[in-house]
């Protein structure tokens, strides 16, 4: 049954000082700005939330983000590792927020997804507000055919061989269903995230977005693509 009563959401910036493929990634120069900047006017153009706030334990991030005209969170030095998972963090900050009126829901807007854009934020905070019964909400997109996972292979002793080659040999090309990767925001339930759910728990409900918009920064790469997306104006990016 579909609901159109309103939630509480707050966006939560995961940034992190540490990174090893690209050094203090979340400041790196995406078109002349800082990469965090493009999540977080993001976040704010969107209209959808009462607060926007950066967890970080690194100095300057949390001077930049402040002079962004968000909140910044301090976080404890032993979450900023390499091992630390992005649920650890987020149950941290919930549990020392708890005294604050929690949100209803809360949103991941990860700063290497520059190129979410605030129709997508509101587009999926309305998908989990008519699906009451979705324990997350994410975006999603299309994998090109390549990578499709019937096209997957792994290789051992220098050899490959596909994943899925018995599905491959029954469907031919244009008969292979839909698959969907992850786009470039999450949404979650407070109350479940706090019952021991987990970010991605289901129902997961979804809005589809086009490429590539899904664009992560993970390495040097990556951030020369987008940097070559935005020089040729492949995406628009209103906000910014």
């Amino acid at each position: 049954m579909k609901s159109n009563v309103p939630l509480r959401s707050w966006a939560l910036v995961p940034a992190r000082g540490g990174s090893k493929a690209i050094k203090l990634k979340n400041m790196a120069d995406l078109g002349g700005r800082p990469l965090i900047d493009y999540c977080v006017e993001a976040a704010k153009a969107s209209g959808v939330f009462e607060r926007v706030i950066c967890s970080t334990e690194h100095a300057g991030i949390a001077r930049h983000v402040i002079g962004l005209g968000i909140e910044h969170d301090q976080r404890p030095v032993e979450l900023g590792g390499d091992e630390v998972s992005t649920k650890a963090v987020i149950l941290e900050f919930l549990w020392r927020y708890q005294e604050q009126s929690l949100p209803d829901l809360l949103f991941i807007i990860e700063p290497t997804s520059p190129f979410l854009r605030p129709k997508d934020i509101v587009a999926l905070k309305l998908r989990m507000e008519q699906t009451p019964n979705a324990v997350t909400g994410m975006t999603v997109t299309r994998p090109p055919h390549t990578h499709h996972a019937w096209n997957q292979r792994e290789m051992r002793d220098g050899l490959v061989r596909f994943i899925f080659e018995e599905r491959k040999l029954v469907f031919a090309k244009q008969n292979k269903p839909v698959l969907y990767i992850f786009g470039n925001v999450i949404a979650c339930r407070v109350a479940g995230l706090l019952a021991g759910g987990d970010v991605f728990a289901e129902p997961t409900a979804s809005v589809e977005i086009e490429r590539p918009y899904d664009i992560n920064i993970d390495d040097p790469d990556d951030l020369i693509l987008a940097n070559a997306l935005l020089i040729t104006e492949m995406v628009k990016l209103e906000h910014i």
